[in-house]
């Protein structure tokens, strides 16, 4: 696999969009290396905090054969960082992909952590009122990660993919799962056992002390 694009943007101006009314979506390719830190990359901007963003969503990956199989259902072609995501990789199909599965770039090491809910936000940037759905239907949700080892990166890398090893559900059971409102205690302590995101792991501790009583 190869890194296609860096994507970067800055806080944007989106009437509708949340309380801030601006988004930092619109991204698009650097010019040259950017640094990724534990907390995403320099200079890229992240407007609803509470849902993007943070140790365990810092980097948003996105692969080719997505984009493909959306310029064929859209009918146009699409630049990479259309879809907000950070890296746009070569021959990564995301839902193919498992938590804790990692991606090695020349300096910088992701775990994936979850799957992109797509929320109104998306559907504002894409101008279309009905893409939430639209895009939950495709199930090619791209991958949320936590940075493992910082670094420069830059368009043109080699990326190698190293599965998990341990415990671990797919992107596309956890996409699935998050429209599912009845979990038993298997799914739940399946997810749990899965380095899931941090936002996700305590939705699902909640969820399972509910049903246990607690």
């Amino acid at each position: 696999m190869k890194l296609i694009s860096v994507n970067v943007g800055q806080m944007t101006p989106l009437p509708g969009v949340k309380a801030t009314g601006q988004t930092g979506i619109f991204k698009t390719p650097a010019g040259g290396p950017v640094a990724i830190t534990a907390y995403g990359l320099e200079g890229d901007a992240i407007a609803d905090t509470r849902h993007h963003g943070g140790a365990d969503q810092a980097v948003y990956v996105y692969g080719a054969p997505d984009y493909a199989w959306w310029e064929a259902e859209l009918g146009q072609p699409l630049a990479p960082g259309t879809f907000g995501e950070n890296l746009t990789v070569d021959g990564l199909e995301s839902a193919g992909l498992s938590v804790g599965d990692r991606l090695h770039l020349a300096e910088v090491v992701l775990e994936v952590t979850a799957p992109r809910i797509p929320c109104a936000t998306l559907a504002a940037r894409m101008g279309d009122p009905t893409f939430v759905k639209r895009f939950r239907a495709a199930e090619r949700p791209g991958v949320y990660c936590r940075v493992i080892r910082e670094g420069l990166a830059a368009a043109g890398e080699a990326v190698r993919l190293e599965p998990r090893s341990g415990p671990t559900i797919t992107v596309l059971e956890m996409f699935r799962d998050h429209y599912d409102k009845d979990w038993d205690e298997a799914k739940l302590r399946r997810h749990l056992a899965a380095p899931i995101a941090s936002r996700a792991r305590e939705d699902v501790a909640e969820r399972l002390a509910r049903l246990m009583g607690g």
